[in-house]
């Protein structure tokens, strides 16, 4: 829990006492809200959070955001300084109670579900909050806990659904929302939303916007939820078309042009943010020297020029504002924006224009 202040040590039974009597539109009746628990650690569980909080502000709103969840503060960025969950940090942003938001080591925490406990919260909602929810925990809410899940479940079950589904080159993913069991992401299907994928499109700006679909589609869902009759309507998914979204390991970022260009683009896209896509490249002097250069690839496209013609079979050209490099299968791949180490993004003709009449060639 992020560390509150006496005033509001002081408070913290009375906010928990009064979270299901809420202000009416009548000053002389009290209507008791549901409270829910949002579980969640990265920027895209803002998207979802800033919906809940906004949708429990209208009138008839039959919920309340009681309590967050998030991960404890780590050490991040260049300085590695001590720095609160994205989330967290948005929560108070918003306003809400530091001492409302809860950062156990581990969700199992028997001090942590005390205190969940205590809330009497009715629902959990989680959004990338990362940590796997045990037994006692789901045995705690009487509605349950619901995940927003980016991806057409079964499919792209795990960590990485949204990069693994773009590496894959899917052409349409969606939002799921489902009830939490202990099976990874295997729980029963209240509702999906599907989207069509744009072959331009990065990891996360398609995370952005699955999880505010997902946000909306919890919005509209929470009645049959919070009544219970979603238990009802949901469907069993079918494990036998199960497919696994792995955790990115960040030696996957190389890039290897004997690929197809469509597999390195694809890849490209899914690893856009983190960790990257990286590759080496040589530059070959005038003088006859080379040297081996590091790259981050960060934008790119298959190529539209047919008929590509290089000199020698490893060489990278240049075209209409790209770097075009010879791929596997004879295909080609267009690189529009690389980052050198410690530089800023640049656009290829800038790369380009930098190496003042060097070649460079694929490794």
């Amino acid at each position: 829990m992020i560390q509150p202040s006496p005033r509001n040590r002081a408070s913290r039974s009375r906010m928990i006492r009064g979270l299901c009597c809420l202000q009416s539109a009548s000053p002389l009746s009290c209507t008791k809200k549901k409270a829910l628990v949002f579980m969640g650690a990265p920027q895209v569980s803002a998207i979802v959070l800033d919906e809940l909080l906004n949708a429990s502000t209208s009138p008839d709103s039959l919920f309340e955001v009681a309590a967050i969840v998030t991960q404890p503060a780590a050490r991040r960025g260049r300085g590695k300084k001590l720095t609160l969950s994205p989330l967290a940090i948005h929560a108070l942003e918003r306003g809400f109670s530091p001492d409302l938001i809860f950062t156990p080591e581990r969700p199992g925490d028997d001090a942590f579900l005390s205190n969940l406990q205590a809330l009497q919260a009715h629902l959990c909602i989680t959004a990338a909050y990362g940590n796997i929810l045990p037994t006692k925990f789901l045995n705690i809410p009487p509605f349950g806990t619901v995940n927003i899940h980016p991806s057409l479940l079964p499919l792209y079950r795990g960590a990485a659904p949204v990069q693994r589904a773009l590496q894959d080159g899917v052409k349409e993913t969606g939002v799921s929302l489902a009830f939490t069991v202990r099976a990874l992401d295997a729980g029963p299907i209240i509702a999906t939303e599907t989207i069509q994928v744009d072959d331009q499109i990065k990891a996360p700006d398609l995370l952005e916007l699955l999880f505010y679909r997902g946000a909306k589609r919890l919005i509209g869902e929470l009645p049959s939820i919070l009544d219970g009759s979603a238990r009802v309507k949901t469907r069993c998914q079918d494990n036998s078309q199960a497919t696994l979204a792995p955790k990115i390991n960040p030696d996957e970022s190389w890039l290897f042009f004997d690929q197809e260009a469509s597999v390195l683009h694809n890849k490209v896209r899914a690893f856009s943010g983190w960790p990257g896509t990286k590759a080496r490249v040589l530059v070959v002097e005038k003088s006859g020297q080379q040297k081996t250069l590091e790259i981050k690839i960060i934008t790119t496209r298959v190529c539209s020029h047919e008929n590509v013609q290089f000199d020698e079979a490893d060489d990278v050209v240049f075209i209409d504002g790209a770097l075009v490099f010879p791929c596997g299968r004879g295909t080609t791949l267009e690189v529009l924006e690389i980052q050198l180490p410690g530089k800023k993004i640049v656009n290829a003709t800038a790369f380009w224009n930098g190496l003042r009449g060097q070649k460079l060639k694929k490794l």
